[in-house]
């Protein structure tokens, strides 16, 4: 337990081949190996002890292949024939000069060795994603909810992405997907929030801090997670961020812009109880209305709520209905059509309960974050308004006639000077 650096087993003679059998990553010019992950260590030493510096080795798709491969070509010829020569110190006298070696892509032997070590990396990638996207051997549990799921990945990532709104992106983008999820699993283990990376003393207080801060999706920045996304392996040379940058205007400069079949897509809201989804409010409370449609609910009668409590109150009947629960007697069920058909047969659907469950601060905070069921309520504050007479005016709580009221204001005196003023003009 007290070990603090990898151990080696000492090293058998043989030359190239020996080394080639071997997990760890010899150095190109002498017999020091590195494990693979030490692979900043072994660039170092290669530029202090033997001054050769590797350019864009972040882009190499097998890092291990590549100096195997120069170290054979390196010991058939010297390394001037390959590499670049960085003087360093021109100015000053010949003793105090360093001779650098670049090795780059600029080569076309490297160039070549980097494009066939990369099409050999995707082929592999592209089989390991083929092979998971027809796998249905699958078995993974929600990282929110502990709800276990079978047959296939995409099972489960929609799940999070729809019930959780945790997306980590489309299946058919995601490679290594149960590595991919163990990792995520790991930092949740450790009380780490996924987005911003911070560590939390208790698992409340991360899924809080997730919620409240939106942080329910991973740092894009992370180069950790780079290698589950097949866009990194598809363009020789370039890294995600790269593609996504590149404009691709030039691509349409020979073509007009035309507008004519430009189409807006309505937002769509779902409906409280079921998976419907309606473009417009009143579509989607005629749908809850609609008794006769199978496994459609009918919208309890809301009195005159102003927007506020409408916001509280279907947060609140989305969170009893994804756990599962009437929200009027509190039964628990395990699937939510068993839930449906009780509230219909009991008629729990057609009241509200209780102000008092209900209208309280914690459901201000939307049980799903992309709801847009609450993006479409209306004000009812702003028809109260309109509906008003404007005769009406704002009194004190103390006049006793209203009458004398508007006959003693100081309004009149004031509208008295003003048509006088307005006389003499």
């Amino acid at each position: 337990e007290c070990i603090l650096e990898p151990l080696s087993l000492p090293e058998s003679p043989g030359g190239i081949d020996s080394v080639e059998s071997s997990p760890s990553v010899p150095c190109i010019f002498c017999k020091e190996c590195y494990v693979l992950a030490e692979q900043n260590q072994l660039l170092k030493h290669m530029i202090i002890e033997h001054k050769l510096v590797i350019a864009d080795v972040k882009l190499v798709a097998d890092f291990r292949s590549y100096i195997l491969y120069w170290k054979r070509r390196f010991a058939e010829q010297p390394i001037t024939d390959f590499c670049s020569v960085i003087r360093t110190n021109s100015k000053a006298p010949l003793e105090e000069q360093e001779n650098y070696f670049l090795l780059c892509d600029v080569l076309p032997e490297d160039r070549l060795l980097r494009e066939q070590l990369q099409q050999k990396r995707l082929r592999a990638i592209l089989e390991q994603q083929q092979q998971e996207r027809y796998d249905t051997s699958f078995h993974g549990m929600c990282m929110f909810c502990d709800q276990e799921f079978t047959r296939n990945r995409s099972v489960l990532l929609n799940h999070m992405a729809r019930e959780h709104a945790f997306n980590i992106g489309l299946p058919d983008n995601i490679v290594n997907c149960c590595e991919f999820l163990a990792v995520l699993q790991g930092k949740l283990d450790n009380l780490q929030c996924l987005y911003c990376e911070k560590v939390f003393r208790d698992k409340n207080t991360l899924k809080d801090h997730m919620r409240k801060k939106q942080h329910r999706r991973i740092n894009a920045k992370n180069k950790e997670y780079d290698k589950f996304y097949i866009i990194n392996y598809l363009e020789f040379g370039k890294s995600w961020e790269e593609v996504q940058s590149e404009d691709d205007r030039e691509l349409l400069d020979n073509l007009e812009e035309d507008w004519s079949d430009w189409e807006e897509h309505p937002v769509c809201a779902v409906c409280l109880f079921c998976e419907q989804q309606s473009d417009t409010t009143e579509k989607l409370y005629l749908h809850m209305q609609d008794l006769c449609c199978p496994r459609t609910c009918s919208l309890p009668s809301l009195p005159g709520l102003n927007f506020y409590q409408q916001v509280k109150l279907v947060n609140f009947i989305r969170r009893e209905i994804h756990h599962c629960r009437c929200f009027n007697c509190q039964e628990k069920f395990e699937f939510k059509g068993e839930l449906i058909s009780h509230m219909e047969e009991t008629k729990h659907i057609a009241f509200l309960p209780a102000r008092s469950t209900w209208d309280q601060p914690q459901y201000y905070f939307p049980t799903y974050e992309n709801d847009t069921l609450l993006c479409t309520l209306s004000d009812s504050e702003d028809s109260q308004t309109e509906d008003q007479s404007e005769e009406v005016p704002v009194v004190s709580e103390d006049i006793s006639s209203l009458k004398a009221l508007k006959q003693s204001s100081v309004l009149n005196q004031l509208l008295c000077k003003e048509n006088k003023s307005q006389e003499k003009f």
